[in-house]
């Protein structure tokens, strides 16, 4: 009987669970959604809708755009055995190494490390991170062929963490730089590189945040007479570990927006965020090394901080977008142009400017003497400047 009961009530529950399909589901039709758009959009508002060409998430094209063009970058270094010891301690350091305190003193150890580069000229001519090669003895570069050249530093900027290198080849391929102003947070994007020594890899992510600040190149600045590190990375969650170091960051177009330079984590592996020096700043930086052997950097001559609730509220601004101007240094660019301590710059090049990083990032695609044009707010107005950078 119980049985019986417990059937009748099973068949009780198809039977309405399928009625109310019916009903629920009367007069609908079954409408797709393309992958460009966003899926909780209702199909009538897309209509109105314009879609820029970052939003297709079809990867294919830009993949095999943009592994031809980076490359497997292969440093070997010496090591000196006896600050290798103080950083493992002597009983892991003889595990490894076998007990070899003898009165020979400190040795020299052959070290080889790893990471990604990126073709940005036919001629040969890569881009890398500085922290890639810095201290190489030697540089081979593997191209996604697996052909092998030696490869020469043609200089470096440690304040933007980019070195250049250049192998003799003609006729390689290249990826072309996009304009990393037009980047925008959710697009699609690619990480190419080579993690753990797996050759020609590609991961897939969004745009996270712009204007990225994460204070890894401040062990530089501290050594520096003054903060000249330059921080205002594209943070994506597309897959970056060790060895993706210096690889490509690049659009549904193949185009390259960024230089993967670093990850927060705890543990060493991708947690789930990455950094990219944005493509504006790698562009000139790698221009000014190729032409000139270094970086060309231009100041405008200020101390800066964010806008603060306290700020914007004596000031009278609408809202915290823009830098607070706190110091002008004598005979800066700024105090040449006017600039004063109290002024809020609200714009850069036509570029609206939202935080410190940004406004560093702006000034650094500069090089002295060009003349860049501000907009600030003072005493609640809008004020122009035309400024020639030292």
């Amino acid at each position: 009987m119980k049985i019986r009961h417990f059937l009748f009530v099973i068949v009780l529950s198809v039977f309405s669970a399928y009625a109310t399909f019916l009903v629920l589901n009367k007069n609908q039709k079954l409408v797709y959604y393309s992958t460009s758009l966003n899926s909780i959009m209702n199909p009538v508002q897309a209509k109105n809708v314009t879609f820029s060409s970052a939003g297709l998430t079809n990867f294919i094209d830009a993949a095999a755009v943009s592994t031809p063009a980076v490359v497997h970058v292969k440093t070997s270094y010496e090591v000196n055995t006896s600050d290798t010891r103080e950083f493992y301690g002597d009983e892991v350091y003889d595990w490894f190494f076998g007990n070899k305190r003898s009165n020979q003193g400190p040795q020299k150890k052959q070290s080889i490390a790893s990471g990604s580069g990126v073709i940005f000229s036919e001629d040969g001519y890569i881009v890398t991170n500085n922290h890639v090669i810095e201290n190489a003895k030697s540089i081979e570069v593997t191209l996604s062929n697996n052909k092998k050249y030696k490869a020469v530093l043609v200089g470096t900027d440690k304040d933007t963490d980019l070195a250049v290198l250049k192998i003799e080849e003609e006729n390689l391929p290249n990826l072309n730089f996009a304009n990393s102003d037009d980047v925008r947070v959710g697009e699609w994007v690619l990480a190419v590189g080579n993690p753990f020594d797996l050759s020609s890899t590609v991961t897939a992510g969004i745009v996270s945040a712009k204007g990225r600040n994460i204070n890894i190149l401040e062990s530089h600045s501290r050594n520096s007479r003054s903060n000249t590190a330059i921080e205002s990375f594209i943070q994506t969650d597309a897959a970056v570990n060790s060895g993706n170091s210096g690889g490509a960051l690049v659009n549904t177009r193949g185009e390259l927006i960024g230089i993967n330079t670093a990850i927060a984590t705890p543990t060493g592996i991708f947690a789930g965020y990455s950094f990219a020096v944005p493509s504006n700043l790698v562009s000139k930086v790698v221009t000014d090394i190729k032409n000139f052997g270094a970086a060309q950097r231009a100041y405008l001559g200020v101390n800066i901080t964010h806008v603060t609730n306290e700020m914007a509220h004596e000031l009278k601004l609408k809202d915290l977008d823009g830098i607070y101007v706190a110091n002008v240094l004598k005979n800066s660019a700024a105090n040449e142009a006017g600039l004063r301590i109290g002024d809020v710059i609200i714009s850069v090049a036509d570029e609206k400017i939202k935080s410190t990083a940004e406004l560093q990032e702006k000034i650094a695609e500069y090089r002295p003497s060009d003349k860049v044009d501000l907009i600030l707010i003072r005493d609640g107005e809008e004020k122009f400047l035309e400024i020639t950078l030292q």
